[in-house]
């Protein structure tokens, strides 16, 4: 196999699992009974923009209203439903009206109507709202430093979730006595509703002093009035979904026990694909998992096998520094090439998840997760020859630049010589993409319009 054709070997795998996450199929079976009254429609990500235009299309004898946001550059029309857009990965003040104009379509709703919640990857940035006493600035400087922390995504989202009005099951709170129904587009590793756009649907457990110790365990200058925040509720005692500074900020919020609601729910049923709760709550909160990592990586698995490649799913939550992440892959590729194990080639090997980039000195270039994890996997192969391999963001945008992510061969870092580069300082310098943007390797697909975390596929001849 010679380059030209390995690439397009693994483009195809990997557009098979965007294509398998893309909201026009996916959210017409998984849409709930229609409504009595009138159905109000309101989410978050970059993905939910084209859900609910799915959704328009889907019902068009519902009375249907609504407001959703997305981020600059991924709103497609939706008919009867308002699009916004906002930044990412770090709120704007776009991001704060986005959330203003959702909360305000919630007003006035009765036990007839449905509010369908579309929550997808992204949304913890476009729909911002800081809790009373904080302001949009105060949740910008800790986004901006959680990102460059190496902290997780379920850490960044638990610090998020306690900063925010509307995050953490609020936002399902402000629809009593509406029925609520989310449906959500996974992009965290392990599919916790709670942890996807932190959660504005789905309350969970965790007390402000949990968001604390995240922040001190990365050693983030906190804010006095972020501490003050996050002390105060703790000396409260006043768990996450009780909501008492949400329903001081707005007025007619309901009870706490609506919210209470969305904290218990069943496993994914993964033919389904749907969580639904198991209490007997006077408010009706089903959380229903549209498209997950794992779906997006059978269905890579399945392109694999009809072009006569045996896939090996290595997991779909795989999470910790990208750079280390690759030298243990590369060690699995060559084990394959070399022994036959785990897997006899040709084969693939695929995972999904988060990895993330912990950046150590002040000259940090260009670059995400998925182009430093193949320019540290190009490094630990050294020109194997016959492995190839692609890496990327399955909503088209690595990080914050233009592309998904990048495809290496074994030539790569020759060429990358070629060019006069040295991988290893590039690596270095978190400046993966524009070594890749050197050498001609990036992956350019555009906003897909969907969401389900990183794709990576390693192709052994």
């Amino acid at each position: 196999m010679n380059n030209p054709q390995a690439a397009e070997t693994l483009r195809q795998i990997f557009m098979r699992a965007v294509d398998s996450a893309r909201p026009g199929p996916v959210i017409p079976p998984a849409l709930p009974d229609k409504p009595r009254g009138r159905c109000v429609v309101i989410g978050a990500g970059k993905a939910s923009a084209a859900m609910a235009a799915a959704v328009d299309a889907a019902w068009p004898d519902v009375d249907l209203s609504g407001v959703v946001v997305t981020r600059y550059g991924h709103a497609v029309p939706a008919g009867r439903i308002r699009i916004l857009e906002a930044a990412h990965p770090v709120a704007d003040a776009m991001s704060e009206t986005a959330a203003l104009q959702i909360v305000e379509s919630l007003h006035g709703l009765t036990s007839d109507d449905l509010v369908l919640a579309l929550i997808s990857g992204g949304g913890s940035a476009l729909m911002a709202l800081p809790l009373p006493g904080l302001t949009l600035g105060d949740k910008q400087a800790i986004a901006r430093a959680l990102l460059h922390s190496g902290a997780s995504i379920s850490e960044m989202n638990l610090v998020r979730r306690h900063l925010s009005a509307v995050k953490g099951g609020r936002l399902a709170a402000m629809a009593h006595p509406a029925r609520v129904v989310s449906l959500i587009i996974s992009d965290v590793p392990g599919d916790n509703p709670a942890d996807v756009a932190s959660g504005p649907t789905v309350a969970d457990g965790s007390q402000p002093a949990d968001a604390l110790r995240v922040l001190e365990r990365y050693g983030i200058a906190v804010p006095e009035a972020v501490r003050q925040v996050l002390n105060v509720g703790d000396r409260a005692g006043s768990e996450r979904h009780s909501l008492p500074l949400s329903e001081a900020t707005f007025p007619g919020s309901p009870a706490s026990s609506s919210v209470e609601a969305t904290r218990s729910y069943s496993q994914v049923d993964d033919r389904r694909g749907e969580a639904r709760l198991r209490d007997n709550s006077p408010t009706i909160c089903e959380v229903r998992l549209v498209a997950t990592p794992a779906m997006a990586l059978n269905a890579a698995a399945d392109a694999a096998r009809q072009l006569g490649l045996t896939p090996l799913i290595l997991g779909d939550a795989i999470e910790g520094e990208s750079r280390e992440a690759a030298i243990v892959m590369a060690g699995i590729a060559k084990s394959v090439k070399q022994y036959g194990q785990p897997v006899s080639g040709p084969a693939v090997l695929l995972s999904g998840g988060e990895t993330t980039v912990t950046v150590t000195s002040g000259r940090a270039g260009k670059g995400g997760r998925n182009t430093e994890f193949l320019l540290s996997l190009a490094c630990a192969l050294k020109g194997e020859s016959g492995i190839w391999a692609i890496a990327g963001d399955t909503d088209g945008i690595d990080g914050t630049e233009d592309a998904a992510g990048a495809i290496i061969s074994p030539d790569t870092l020759a060429r990358g010589r070629a060019c006069g580069l040295n991988a290893a300082d590039y690596l270095d310098a978190h400046n993966s993409y524009s070594y890749f943007h050197a050498t001609g390797d990036l992956l350019i697909t555009g906003p897909t319009l969907t969401n389900v975390n990183d794709i990576r596929v390693i192709l052994i001849a």
